[in-house]
């Protein structure tokens, strides 16, 4: 493609011709003219004169090119046992019985159908039967609490439900039926019908407005692809984390296809016929993007597995998936990465499987710590490529673009901006901060292809994401960007803390906490203090088999960040925990943690993968803190508490 500073100055100096350009990747019904309609700024318009359907691109299109055998979609579950393979024939097939039920039921153009599955190739089938017949789909993360679903049900107003009769989370079999139900009751929303896939661990009892899966399609014709004008939604997808009204993200069908099929050969170096394993769910935009569309947009193999990284049931798991299918290109979350360093620290699983066909290892999702690179780095000794992404934009923000140039890598930073992507780091004032200065990360308008054109049928839009800075996005994290354009995401906005009138980022505290080389993945958090206004405190999980003292270990962390950072950070209380609170994403819930240090009645959030870690940590939290307390310094640089 090119040298990256060549394509990224094509993308910022011709916008319309280089993303007209990009589309000649997708077939369209009518070929867009246009690139960009600016006319009703800042809601900006992608391809507005073209049509298409997604679904045709992503599967009839490689059948009608000869490719129909070739696997589209590989369904791996420890957790059952299973093991299932599509081809791209086999799977259109489905996905047209299944868009031909969906239609049955009355489900039609501009519909919308709310998707509560676990990770199971039905989820797939039914997303992609929405964007076939030009319905709407909302996938809600299989397992969510009954008030959770039912905002999402009120917000997205769906004609049908289709979900399953229970998921499996590691040995638990846990029933959704009876969690639908309850949503159902709790929303003033009623869909008219629900579909239930039966599985075998756990059968749900249908009520008068269920259906079962397997009938449903029994009696179903093949449903033929709906072409849909491309600034279309193609899906809402509610944001993480979100109290109140759920703010619904919404994906376009032109601008989203045209930015995925483009991001897979200049991102993740994937080109048809190879292997994807995306190591996420379905419920998040990870599992979206690039388990479902985006593999399958380039004619490319994906991987859809269920399970965990570690205790489905070892940590070696995700070397098992990527000797068994060739995987070229393996991309989750750093946590994921911490979980299998912290259960197998000297990654010997690792060595037990051949992983020669394995090229690249994509992290993101949440901030990559440099030790948990170098480790990956050390053991796979492939290429580990952090990148940096939201829910609301679609795809990579800041990525090392492996298929246009690989750059050499710092660990810390995600490396440099795609192409498309206007990024920026601004003071309060709304003025660019100097090299290597933190400060609030933005993105100039407009957006690029893919990003969300607005919220669904909310008008928070402009208020949330494009008020702080005019002419800007605000991504609502912060960092900064060094001399050689590399940016740096340290963490969210309001994870900068001020202590004693000193701004410093909790991410760079994590840094060197992460560096000791008994710690498996940690969190800091700026908790109130009556003199300093806030004080830092670190919670870490030890590797599997460490044989220190936690009193010691704890000594030697707060003396690390001593020396690493200075006596200025403050940080005087590292705790040794058994887990961190995280979200079934896998990011780590600073936020609620640092409420309940703080005193706070904080809820737990609907995200949570297991509330019982919180309810362990609340007394360590909670704990008396240093308020009130002051720093005296000794010449040698040593800090007294008095």
């Amino acid at each position: 493609m090119g040298l990256y500073e060549d394509v990224f100055r094509a993308s910022t100096e011709d916008p319309e011709r280089f993303w007209l350009d990009a589309a000649g990747g997708i077939d369209w019904d009518v070929v867009p003219r246009r690139a960009l309609d600016s006319s009703d700024a800042p809601f900006y318009r992608w391809f507005p004169d073209g049509r298409l359907n997604v679904c045709f691109n992503a599967l009839d299109r490689h059948v009608e090119a000869g490719r129909g055998d070739q696997p589209a979609l590989v369904y791996d579950s420890p957790v059952t046992g299973t093991r299932r393979t599509y081809s791209y024939t086999q799977l259109r097939d489905e996905v047209a019985v299944f868009a031909g039920a969906l239609a049955r039921l009355g489900v039609g153009h501009g519909d919308r159908v709310v998707i509560y599955l676990p990770m199971v190739p039905e989820a797939a089938v039914a997303m992609l039967a929405c964007a076939r017949i030009g319905a709407v789909h909302s996938v809600v993360f299989g397992g969510f609490a009954p008030r959770e679903l039912a905002l999402r049900i009120d917000d997205a107003a769906p004609k049908v439900v289709v979900s399953a009769s229970c998921g499996i989370e590691g040995e638990r079999v846990i029933a959704y039926k009876p969690m639908l139900d309850r949503a159902i009751e709790l929303a003033a929303h009623k869909p008219q019908k629900t579909v239930i896939l039966q599985r075998p661990q756990a059968r749900a009892e249908l009520g008068p407005d269920d259906l079962d899966w397997a009938d449903l399609v029994a009696g179903s014709p093949p449903a033929a692809c709906v072409p849909v004008p491309a600034n279309d939604p193609l899906y809402i997808l509610y944001t993480s984390g979100t109290t109140g009204k759920p703010k619904g993200v919404v994906r376009d069908c032109g601008g989203y296809a045209v930015a995925l099929h483009w991001s897979m050969g200049a991102v993740y170096d994937i080109g048809p016929g190879e292997t994807m394993f995306t190591g996420s769910d379905v419920g998040w935009v990870v599992g979206h993007s690039y388990i479902v569309y985006a593999p399958l947009l380039v004619g490319a193999t994906t991987v859809l597995y269920e399970g965990k990284p570690v205790g489905t049931p070892d940590a070696g798991q995700f070397w098992r998936v990527a000797e068994d299918y060739r995987v070229k290109t393996m991309f989750t979350a750093p946590t994921a990465f911490r979980a299998i360093r912290k259960e197998d620290p000297e990654g010997t699983l690792a060595a037990a499987h051949d992983l020669s066909h394995l090229r690249y290892l994509f992290l993101a999702g949440e901030r990559l710590d440099p030790e948990t690179y170098r480790w990956a780095s050390a053991l796979l000794e492939v290429p580990v490529i952090d990148h940096w992404w939201q829910t609301e934009t679609g795809w990579p923000i800041v990525a090392n673009p492996v298929g246009i140039e690989a750059a050499p890598v710092k660990p810390g930073s995600p490396t440099r901006p795609l192409p498309g992507w206007d990024v920026r780091v601004l003071d309060p004032t709304g003025e660019p901060v100097p090299e290597g200065v933190d400060g609030a990360i933005v993105v100039g308008l407009p957006l690029p292809p893919g990003a969300l054109p607005t919220l669904w049928n909310d008008d928070r839009y402009v208020a949330s994401y494009l008020s702080a800075y005019e002419g800007y996005y605000l991504t609502g994290d912060s960092g900064h960007i060094d001399e050689d354009g590399y940016v740096f995401v340290m963490g969210r906005t309001d994870d900068v803390i001020n202590v004693a009138g000193h701004r410093l980022s909790t991410g760079a505290m994590e840094e060197a906490l992460a560096a000791h080389p008994d710690v498996a993945e940690c969190a800091v958090i700026g908790v109130a203090d009556a003199l300093k206004g806030q004080v830092p405190r670190g919670f870490v999980v030890l590797k599997a088999g460490t044989e220190g003292e936690p009193a010691e270990i704890e000594a030697e962390l707060v003396q690390l960040v001593r020396d690493r950072i200075g006596a200025v950070a403050s940080l005087k209380d590292v705790a040794v925990v058994a887990a961190l609170p995280k979200t079934r994403s896998g990011k780590i819930l600073r936020r609620t943690m640092r409420g309940i240090a703080d005193g706070l009645d904080e809820p737990i959030p609907s995200t949570i993968d297991d509330a019982n870690v919180i309810d362990t940590l609340r007394p360590v939290l909670r704990r008396p803190g240093h308020t009130g307390q002051t720093d005296q310094t000794d010449q040698t640089g040593r800090a007294d508490r008095t």
